[in-house]
C-alpha cells in the first residue's frame, strides 16, 4: 500500500513539474472543445397528446371490430410521417421561408423525418406527437417558434386522415365495386341466355330441374314408380270386374199395390245420404243418383216383372269406371315420359358431348353468379359501413395536450457540455504531462535508481535555491494560478452566456 502511495506521489510530482505544459494543453483542448459546443445548434422540441377513439354502436353488426379499429389507428401512425405529409408540413409552416427549390424541400423532409416521433401511450387510444427543430440557419427564437408549428400541422393532418380518409376510401371502393358489378352482371346475363337457349333445344324435352343426366335419371325413377302404380291400378280394376260379374244388375221389386214404389225408396235413400253431408262426388251418392235416374226412365218404378235396379251393381259399376280411368291416365303418362326419354337418349347418341356442354354452361353460370352475389354483398356492406361512420361519427378526436412552446432547448445540454470540456481539457493536460515525465530518462527517487541499476545508492544531493529563485518561483506560481483561474472563468462565463441566450430566445 505504501508503494502505491509513493507511486501516486511521484506521478503527481512529475505532473506538477510540467504544470505549464499541462495548462497549455488544457487551454488548447478547452478552446477547441468550447468552439465545437458553440457550433452545435440548439434543438427545440414541442409535444402534444391526442386522443383518438374509433367506435360505433353497430361495430359487431357491420364488421367494424376493435381489431380493425386498432389497425386503422396504426395505419394513420405509420402514414403520418410519409413524404407527402411531411411536404405539407414544410409548406404549411415557417419552414417554407427557408426553401428555394425541390432540393431544399427534400432536405427538409429528411430532417423532419428524423426529428418527428409518433409514440403510442399506455392507453391504446392515446398517442404523443413530438417534433424538434434544430436548423443551424435559423435563430434560437425561430427554431423555438417552428417546433410547435410542426406539431400543430401534424395534428391537422392527423385529423384530416381520420375524418376524411375513410370517406374517400369508401367512395373509391364503391366506385370500383359498381364497375365490377356491372361487368359481372353482363357476363351473368350472357351465361343465362346461353343456358336458356340450350334448355330450349334439349333439356325442355324432360320435366324437372338439373342437368340432362339428372333429368333422365329422374325420368327413369318416375317410370319405375308409374309401373308400380299402373300394376296396382290394373289389379284394382280386375277386382272390380270380378265383383261386377258376380253382382246381379236388378233385384226383385215390390208392386204398386203392395208397398212403396222403387223410385220413392231410391229418392229417400239419396236424401238420407245428402243429409249425412255426403257430396255429389261420393261413390254411393253417385250410384243412388244413377238409380233414381234409371227408375224415372222406367216410368216411376211401380214394380213390374223385371224388378228394381240393384244399388250394389250400380256402385261397383261406377267404381269400375274410376279404376279404368286411372289405368288409362297412368298409361298415358308412362307413354309420354317414355317417348321423351327415348328422344333424349337418341339426341345423346347423336351428340355425345351434350351432357358435357350443359355441365360446362352450368359451371360457368354458377361461378359467375357466386362472384356477382359476393360483389353485391361486399358493396352493400361497404356502403353500410360508410353510412354508419358518417352518421354515427366513428372517430372521436380530441387534443388532450396542445403543442407546447419550448422555453429552453432540449438539446444539446450546453452547460453540461462546457463543464465536460473543461474536465476533459484538465485531464488531457495532466495526461500529456504524465506521459512526458514517463518519456524522460530521469529517476525521481533514489530507490527507483537502485532498482533500475542494481547498484546501491550512497546518497542524494538536495537542490539549493537562492532568494531570487524563490521570488521567481512565487511569481511564476501567481501566473500559473491566474492562467488556471482564467480557464475556469472562461468556462463559467460561457455558461452564463448560454443561460442569457436561453432567456432571450
Amino acid at each position: 500500500m505504501a508503494g502505491l502511495y509513493d507511486e501516486i506521489l511521484i506521478a503527481l510530482h512529475g505532473i506538477w513539474n510540467r504544470r505549464w505544459l499541462a495548462l497549455a494543453v488544457a487551454w488548447g483542448v478547452c478552446m477547441v472543445g468550447w468552439l465545437g459546443v458553440a457550433l452545435i445548434p440548439n434543438s427545440y422540441e414541442s409535444k402534444a397528446k391526442v386522443y383518438v377513439q374509433t367506435q360505433s354502436l353497430l361495430e359487431g353488426k357491420i364488421g367494424i371490430t376493435p381489431v380493425e379499429a386498432q389497425q386503422d389507428l396504426d395505419r394513420v401512425r405509420q402514414t403520418l410521417a410519409s413524404a407527402d405529409n411531411l411536404e405539407k408540413v414544410v409548406r404549411g409552416t415557417d419552414l417554407a421561408q427557408t426553401i428555394s427549390g425541390p432540393r431544399d424541400i427534400a432536405g427538409k423532409i429528411t430532417t423532419l423525418r428524423e426529428n418527428i416521433k409518433v409514440v403510442a401511450q399506455l392507453d391504446p387510444n392515446m398517442i404523443e406527437i413530438s417534433a424538434a427543430s434544430a436548423d443551424s440557419g435559423l435563430s434560437d427564437g425561430a427554431n423555438a417558434k417552428i417546433a410547435p408549428q410542426i406539431v400543430q400541422k401534424l395534428i391537422d393532418i392527423f385529423q384530416e386522415e381520420n375524418l376524411s380518409g375513410d370517406r374517400r376510401e369508401t367512395r373509391q371502393s364503391l366506385a370500383f365495386l359498381d364497375q365490377q358489378v356491372a361487368t359481372r352482371g353482363k357476363q351473368l346475363a350472357m351465361a343465362e341466355q346461353r343456358r336458356v337457349e340450350f334448355a330450349q333445344r334439349y333439356v325442355g324435352l324432360l320435366p324437372g330441374a338439373g342437368s340432362i343426366s339428372q333429368r333422365m335419371d329422374a325420368a327413369r325413377v318416375e317410370l319405375n314408380n308409374l309401373d308400380s302404380q299402373l300394376m296396382q291400378a290394373q289389379s284394382a280394376l280386375s277386382a272390380m270386374n270380378g265383383q261386377l260379374v258376380g253382382t246381379p244388375p236388378t233385384l226383385p221389386g215390390v208392386g204398386a199395390g203392395g208397398g212403396p214404389s222403387a223410385l220413392g225408396q231410391a229418392q229417400a235413400d239419396l236424401a238420407g245420404m245428402r243429409s249425412r253431408g255426403w257430396t255429389s262426388s261420393h261413390p254411393d251418392v253417385i250410384a243412388a243418383q244413377r238409380q233414381v235416374d234409371a227408375l224415372r226412365k222406367q216410368g216411376g218404378g211401380g214394380g213390374g216383372a223385371g224388378g228394381t235396379p240393384n244399388p250394389a251393381y250400380l256402385s261397383i259399376k261406377s267404381m269400375q269406371a274410376e279404376r279404368a280411368a286411372t289405368v288409362q291416365a297412368l298409361q298415358a303418362r308412362k307413354n309420354q315420359i317414355q317417348t321423351d326419354l327415348n328422344a333424349m337418349s337418341a339426341k345423346q347418341t347423336e351428340e355425345p358431348g351434350l351432357a358435357a356442354e350443359q355441365e360446362k354452361l352450368d359451371r360457368e353460370y354458377e361461378a359467375l353468379k357466386a362472384q356477382y352475389d359476393k360483389l353485391i354483398s361486399d358493396r352493400e356492406e361497404i356502403r353500410l359501413r360508410g353510412d354508419v361512420k358518417s352518421e354515427t361519427g366513428s372517430v372521436q378526436f380530441r387534443v388532450i395536450q396542445p403543442p407546447s412552446v419550448p422555453s429552453a432547448p432540449k438539446a444539446p445540454n450546453r452547460p453540461l457540455l462546457l463543464l465536460g470540456v473543461l474536465i476533459l481539457g484538465i485531464a488531457a493536460g495532466a495526461g500529456v504531462a504524465f506521459a512526458m515525465g514517463q518519456l524522460k530518462g530521469t529517476f525521481p527517487t533514489a530507490a527507483r535508481l537502485e532498482r533500475a541499476t542494481g547498484l546501491p545508492v550512497i546518497g542524494t544531493i538536495t537542490r539549493t535555491r537562492s532568494a531570487a529563485d524563490i521570488a521567481h518561483d512565487k511569481q511564476r506560481m501567481k501566473w500559473f494560478a491566474g492562467a488556471s483561474g482564467a480557464l475556469a472563468g472562461v468556462c463559467l462565463l460561457l455558461i452564463v452566456v448560454e443561460f442569457v441566450q436561453r432567456g432571450m430566445a
